[in-house]
């Protein structure tokens, strides 16, 4: 059995899909992602020495992937093996690693290891896989559309260098197609076909940098053209309009596209950038992500990045995340779009951040004595125990404020509250500077 039966779709490769045809056979047929396959790059260099290490490949679906993978089977001299790990379990791994014990015993021939979709192998089974891996039984080669920091065991993730695959680009995905339309061995090179450059382009943008997407339109494009007089098939942008009605979102709420997109959505808020929190906020919205959980980032936003700048963003984004439970969509996007603006367009301050530094002292310091003034002396006789003696009422003092340090002995010179001077904060130094300066 030759290696790249083991990719083969179909028993009849010209009746397998149009993508699956023409999957690249070679480095040299891979379109885009010269990042890491560039003839000067490692792992192109890895691949034609036949020297490959573990390696993990992630990016989205539809960018090469599987290609590279399949590339490899055709080009190296050890056992190459194929696993998904939808379907695979714990035996399907031991009957792989005891056919390569044995091939390296008897042949010296090593043993590639090809897990599709290696995110959806539990922890016990990549715990299992992991000695082998280290031992260099197999070598690995694992294929992911997650990140592989959050899905894969670090233990197993040390043993493997990570390449991330990008989207392709727009013209990655039309010389992908003119490549198609051209090779009459294994694409539609046989077939009259006149494709207007304004539907190619449209193609192209719908595809998300999907080469499998790209070319799946195509086809289906062709099969739904009816033929002109003379036999041609004309594809115009009706036509591949029709065939793409919506262009997908790429957006997993347990993967990347989640974090990404609410990370951008954040980061604008906090650079005031309005155009791009509508942008980002519209992106989660179209792709379903829980306004509720947007409307939680909001609030939190409000207070770690606005904070005392302004005040009233807390109040907006807090009754925007009641409101967007009572009405849902799709008017709640009008209401989450008027709290990230407010928070957006509000002064930014850090001042919040001072509760983290007080945790850590708190952490280190242990239980430090609360100061006997402060101490509660509500109840009879405490004045006994030393219980708020020399705390005088506040409301006695000049301007209400008697400038007493209330900070434990060991801390008196410790600060957490510290001003920006931004927003509303500049109106309090000026209250807090008035205070101090009118103690008598």
């Amino acid at each position: 059995m030759k290696n790249f039966n083991l990719f083969e779709d179909s028993n009849d490769e010209k009746q397998a899909p149009l993508a699956s045809r023409m999957r690249p056979l070679s480095l040299d047929e891979i379109v885009g992602q010269q990042h890491i396959i560039g003839k000067d790059k490692l792992l192109y260099r890895a691949i034609k020495a036949d020297r490959l290490g573990s390696i993990i490949l992630y990016g989205p679906p539809g960018i090469g992937k599987t290609t590279i993978a399949k590339v490899i089977a055709n080009t190296t001299n050890s056992y190459f093996s194929k696993l998904n790990a939808t379907n695979a379990g714990i035996k399907d791994v031991e009957k792989i690693i005891d056919d390569a014990k044995f091939n390296y015993g008897a042949y010296k021939k090593k043993t590639i290891l090809f897990i599709d979709e290696i995110h959806r192998f539990n922890k016990n089974q990549q715990d299992y896989l992991l000695p082998f891996v280290e031992d260099g039984v197999v070598t690995l080669i694992g294929a992911t559309t997650e990140n592989p920091y959050f899905e894969v065991n670090n233990a197993l993730l040390s043993r493997c260098r990570i390449f991330e695959l990008k989207p392709l680009e727009k013209d990655d995905l039309i010389n992908i197609m003119d490549r198609a339309l051209k090779d009459k061995e294994r694409g539609l090179g046989d077939i009259d076909i006149v494709i207007d450059n304004d539907a190619k382009e449209f193609l192209a943008d719908m595809a998300n940098g999907d080469a499998r997407s790209v070319l799946n339109a195509l086809e289906l494009a062709y099969l739904t053209t009816r033929p002109e007089s003379d036999g041609s098939l004309h594809i115009t942008l009706e036509v591949a309009e029709e065939c793409i009605q919506k262009k997908a979102i790429r957006y997993d709420v347990n993967g990347d596209n989640h974090y990404d997109a609410i990370s951008a959505f954040i980061e604008s808020m906090k650079h005031t950038e309005p155009d791009a929190t509508l942008y980002y906020l519209a992106r989660m919205l179209v792709a379903g992500e829980d306004i509720k959980y947007i409307a939680r980032r909001i609030c939190v936003c409000a207070s770690e990045d606005v904070g005392l700048a302004n005040s009233e963003a807390l109040e907006v984004a807090t009754t925007a995340m009641i409101a967007v439970e009572r009405v849902g969509m799709p008017e709640a996007a009008k209401i989450l779009a008027h709290a990230a603006l407010y928070v957006c367009c509000s002064p930014k301050s850090d001042t919040v951040y001072g509760i983290l530094s007080a945790m850590k002292d708190v952490e280190k310091t242990g239980n430090i004595p609360i100061p006997p003034f402060l101490q509660d002396s509500s109840y009879k006789n405490a004045y006994k125990l030393g219980r708020g003696i020399g705390l005088d009422d506040i409301h006695v003092f000049p301007n209400h404020y008697s400038g007493q340090n209330c900070m434990p002995e060991e801390l008196k010179d410790r600060h957490y509250f510290k001003l920006s001077g931004t927003g509303n904060e500049k109106k309090i130094l000026e209250f807090l500077d008035y205070l101090k300066n009118n103690l008598n």
